[in-house]
């Protein structure tokens, strides 16, 4: 391997451990009171960090679910902000989207790929090569957003990388009774698009697909799905029981956990010690605490911002809602 892929293997750990410990923090800090609800993303952590760091920062847009924790990591995201999102309070998360190039999470399955298209497509008529990527599961692959959103996209030549991760599960339905054929990949052909699978616990595998994809769409303008083979070690959501329809047969066939799966390859290549993981774990602990206490106590910001970008220029409806909503605050 080259020294750029000892780096790039190096770097993928860092991210995929601080991604898998913020992400065991949140789903205990949901049981405490301090989120109303989480979605843990425990297993998938080498489809989302490799992808991410696959982009080019200053050029191109990450279109995420509500699930990627790892590419908010690997991408840098401010993760103060990103964790508004989890809060549940009105501006739905405190981070720049325009300038993090990192999109509102977003709730509606399978919504995400119409925007990304629709970004893309602004790409290609501004003149520049920056590429949209948009994450959504397997389950979210049967909603007809995600058809109209690959067929838009090939048929107008939109730069943009379809991310399927695909967890088998879609929430409690196995792959088999979600997808026909059971392949996401497939569908791409039939949009005249390039489909490809990877292994999704692999993080260079999945650097390597998605780089690829990205640099097709770049110097042709031609869209592409990626499909990352993954297995998701936990429940849908905090309020999820996966013991009611998965059993612990499914997750060993799964095989090794994509993180211990990659200290293997970094003792074994000699690229990382005992001393070098504990150093990596040393320094997370801080980064937690601090992290913990944006919860706590969440950045204050005006409520009145909740009408200012509803429209360009204010409507008489939202100008007396917000004279109602400052009475109506008033006297609370």
């Amino acid at each position: 391997m080259s020294d750029a892929d000892d780096e790039l293997l190096r770097r993928s750990y860092e991210h995929m451990h601080f991604a898998r410990t913020l992400d065991n923090g949140l789903v205990t800090w949901q049981r405490q009171g301090l989120v109303p609800a989480y979605p843990p993303a425990r297993g998938q952590e080498a489809a989302q960090v490799g992808s991410a760091l696959a982009l080019d920062r200053s050029k191109d847009f990450v279109f995420p679910t509500y699930r990627e924790i790892g590419v908010a990591v690997a991408w840098g995201v401010d993760l103060v902000g990103y964790l508004g999102s989890h809060l549940g309070l009105w501006h739905g998360g405190l981070w720049d989207a325009a300038r993090d190039r990192f999109a509102p999470l977003q709730a509606v399955v399978g919504a995400g790929p119409l925007h990304a298209v629709g970004w893309a497509l602004g790409q290609k008529l501004d003149g520049l090569d920056g590429v949209a990527l948009s994450y959504f599961g397997d389950g979210a692959s049967s909603q007809g957003d995600v058809h109209e959103a690959m067929n838009f996209a090939s048929v107008m030549s939109a730069p943009v990388v379809f991310f399927v991760q695909n967890n088998r599960w879609a929430l409690s339905v196995p792959l088999a009774r979600q997808v026909g054929g059971e392949s996401v990949a497939a569908r791409a052909a039939g949009y005249g698009m390039t489909g490809t699978v990877v292994d999704g616990d692999d993080p260079i595998a999945v650097y390597r697909a998605t780089h690829d994809a990205v640099e097709l769409a770049r110097s042709t303008g031609r869209p592409s799905l990626v499909e990352a083979m993954t297995y998701r070690r936990g429940p849908h959501a905090t309020s999820d029981d996966p013991g009611r329809y998965r059993s612990l047969e499914d997750e060993r066939a799964a095989g090794v956990d994509p993180l211990e799966r990659l200290e293997g390859v970094l003792r074994a290549s000699g690229l990382a010690d005992d001393a070098w993981f504990a150093a990596l774990v040393e320094a997370e602990a801080p980064r937690l605490e601090a992290l913990r206490a944006t919860l706590v106590e969440p950045a204050p910001m005006p409520g009145d911002q909740m009408f200012e970008h509803v429209f360009q220029s204010p409507t008489p409806q939202i100008t007396r809602q917000r004279a109602q909503w400052r009475e109506e605050s008033e006297h609370a």
